[in-house]
């Protein structure tokens, strides 16, 4: 079986959106410190660009989670693989993820990390699929929303492949 990629959104897209995007969290964040924490391992991509486009002071984490349940319906309990390297209390906590799909993990996640007492709490997306969606899932801010295709690049595989595409595709077999 054969792979193909096809070009849903191009670099010069994702750069452009990203950009605006870094821009619109600045000035949200004015004269504020922002805690970006990134979802591993698909938004490590986007956290890198978007950090670099915001102007205001960042800091950095990272969370690995897991998600159980079968391929086809996630049972939306997490399991974390990486935790924080430090507490987010009192912070204002921006975390960064590729996509939103069905929403149980981040529903799940966004919770855990609300209890954890930060000052302020919002959810970064690079791609949702909104149609997709069983749970309710605040998205902030969202850099494109798509329709329910199997995407790659830009952080997103397949059985870790594709990740490194500097644009986003989408994949089919034949």
């Amino acid at each position: 079986m054969a792979e193909h990629v096809r070009v849903l959104k191009s670099e010069e897209e994702v750069d452009a959106r990203i950009k605006a995007m870094g821009e619109q969290i600045s000035r949200d964040y004015a004269g504020k410190q922002i805690h970006l924490i990134c979802v591993l391992k698909g938004g490590s991509f986007f956290m890198c660009e978007l950090a670099k486009r915001i102007t205001c002071d960042v800091s950095l984490d990272f969370m690995s989670v897991s998600s159980y349940g079968s391929e086809t319906k996630s049972s939306g309990v997490v399991k974390i693989v990486k935790d924080l390297d430090e507490s987010i209390q009192d912070k204002n906590v921006l975390v960064v993820e590729d996509i939103v799909d069905s929403g149980r993990t981040l529903s799940y996640l966004m919770e855990m990390l609300r209890d954890r007492k930060p000052a302020s709490l919002k959810l970064c997306t690079l791609l949702d699929k909104p149609s997709r969606r069983v749970v309710d899932v605040n998205v902030d801010y969202t850099g494109f929303a798509i329709p329910d295709e199997f995407v790659v690049g830009y952080g997103l595989d397949y059985d870790q492949r594709y990740r490194n595409l500097p644009y986003i595709g989408v994949i089919s077999f034949d």
